[in-house]
């Protein structure tokens, strides 16, 4: 096996111009960063260059590197997968632009899209790729780690996966002394961290993703019998199968200020709390997504405008909030119901909605009104959706506290999402679902 690696490693340094720790293939130079891990007593930290490093992150498809920088991130993680819009080096450019590190994906086949991790040649194919992927960056001065692989324990049930893992991460300690390895799973489960433990020595930590169940993540980890450090590398809003649904199920989405007020509890409580084994975070996700509704999951809108879980990662990271912050949902009515009432609506009738919205900086706030169905198009595993076409709305009135509109005609499950912009890029977030009857 490693003089198949060193002839991989010939080719690929032919296949990318044969650049040295000198010189990248995005045209910087520098040295790769040292980062280790190190338990010193019962702690586990993170050094890079020497210097301890927790890890205050976020996860970035195509968003904002700049603005995560500015807000005092000092890592992102990546998945790259068809998702991302960048190269690797691309990426890791940026993040050296701005300061940052990287906590770079390295994507493997799932069990749930039908990679077979019984059949041999893909398994060998997949590996020959990544190996490649790992000589051309693994130089790079913004490289925190690897990340091996994106939630492959999600339903699946074939234990080769942690094969395949561990080739890869013994492969990459091989021919890269610097940077660690980890996996990232969806929860954390009793089977896979005995298997892991047994037989991938080369996967140094584990990571692990949970949204609304994060605040449980110590009795989780305790149940699943790993002792080791962590990174938990996807949390944020709760999860659309987390929250009550209406009686049609349509999920019933926080709006931004509940979500905020999520994300401080879960930060403090959970993150900051355990100082033995955590190795630090990356929220999710710094950008925006069609995951259920266009405002579930991503920090901002669509538009991109910030949205108010970002001022409080702002707090978390800095210890201060932003100079100006984002307006703040008070209260948001449909016919004088809540989200929770289950509203149903007669087919083109005069209905208003009802909301109440501050800006903590006085700033003057613009209603701005959204209209879609439901989703129709509900994948697995944050896997990429349609996002359904906004809708003509016959808005009769508006103004900063209420909205009166037309119902559509046709019958079905709806979203009335109100939007209040504060004119300094940031925005509140608020969705009502109803039904016509």
């Amino acid at each position: 096996m490693k003089h198949n690696m060193i002839l991989l490693a010939l080719s690929s340094m032919m296949l990318f111009g044969g650049w040295s720790c000198g010189e990248q293939p995005d045209g910087t130079t520098g040295k790769p960063a040292k980062v280790e891990l190190k338990k010193v007593g019962e702690r586990y930290t993170l050094y890079v260059n020497g210097e301890s490093f927790f890890v205050k992150g976020a996860g970035v498809d195509d968003g904002d590197i700049a603005a995560l920088a500015a807000h005092g991130a000092n890592s992102f993680r990546t998945w790259m997968d068809s998702e991302v819009h960048l190269p690797a080096d691309e990426v890791l450019k940026q993040a050296r632009e701005h300061g940052l590190m990287v906590m770079m994906g390295l994507p493997l086949g799932r069990e749930r899209h039908g990679f077979d991790y019984n059949d041999e040649v893909a398994v060998r194919k997949q590996f020959e790729e990544i190996s490649q992927r790992v000589l051309a960056i693994k130089d790079h001065p913004a490289l925190l780690g690897w990340g091996i692989g994106n939630e492959l324990n999600l339903r699946a049930t074939n234990m080769k996966v942690w094969d395949a893992v561990e080739e890869i991460a013994a492969f990459i300690h091989e021919v890269d002394g610097n940077h660690p390895t980890t996996t990232m799973l969806a929860g954390i489960g009793k089977d896979e961290v005995e298997y892991i433990t047994k037989n991938c020595p080369n996967v140094d930590f584990l990571s692990i993703q949970m949204y609304g169940d994060i605040i449980n993540l110590e009795k989780r980890i305790e149940s699943s019998g790993y002792t080791g450090p962590y990174l938990v590398t996807e949390w944020g809003a709760t999860g659309h199968w987390e929250v009550p649904v209406t009686s049609w199920g349509a999920p019933i989405e926080n709006t931004s200020t509940e979500k905020a007020k999520d994300f401080m509890k879960r930060y403090e409580s959970v993150i900051l709390d355990d100082t033995t084994h955590c190795l630090g975070s990356y929220v999710f996700l710094w950008g925006q997504k069609q995951e259920r509704t266009p405002t579930w999951y991503g920090l901002f809108t669509e538009e991109g405008m910030e949205t108010e879980p970002i001022d409080v990662m702002h707090y978390l990271w800095n210890g201060k909030w932003p100079e100006n912050r984002c307006p703040q949902v008070l209260e948001a009515k449909l016919e004088g119901k809540t989200k929770y009432d289950n509203i149903t609506l007669k087919p083109g009738g005069k209905y208003v909605a009802t909301y109440q919205f501050t800006d903590p900086d006085g700033d003057a706030i613009e209603i701005r009104i959204d209209l879609m169905m439901e989703s129709s198009d509900l994948r697995d595993g944050g896997d990429l959706e349609d996002r359904p076409d906004s809708m003509e709305v016959d808005i009769l009135s508006i103004t900063g506290t209420s909205a009166e509109f037309i119902s559509p005609a046709k019958s079905g499950p709806y979203r009335l999402f109100i939007y209040a912009i504060d004119g300094n890029n940031h925005a509140a977030t608020v969705n009502i679902p109803f039904f016509i009857e």
